[in-house]
């Protein structure tokens, strides 16, 4: 039997430098799936004719500002 054992170190700061990268990956990847979802949900809900606004509601722009008056 041909046996190769290889008995290797690993720095501690390789395995933080692993753990970022994969971290990375994940955030990437749930980035570009949660972009896709959003596009492909819109254009599904357009074609169906599916408002996502039709039961909000909307408050207007409008700013009162009410001055006071000064008495004299």
């Amino acid at each position: 039997m041909n046996e190769i054992l290889n008995f290797g170190y690993i720095d501690p700061s390789v395995m933080t430098y692993a753990i970022q990268a994969g971290a990375g990956i994940v955030i990437a990847v749930g980035a570009f799936v949660g972009l896709y979802f959003r596009k492909t949900k819109k254009k599904v809900n357009k074609k169906l004719g599916i408002d996502e606004n039709k039961n909000k509601e909307v408050e207007s722009d409008e700013i009162e500002v009410k001055s006071k008056s000064k008495k004299s």
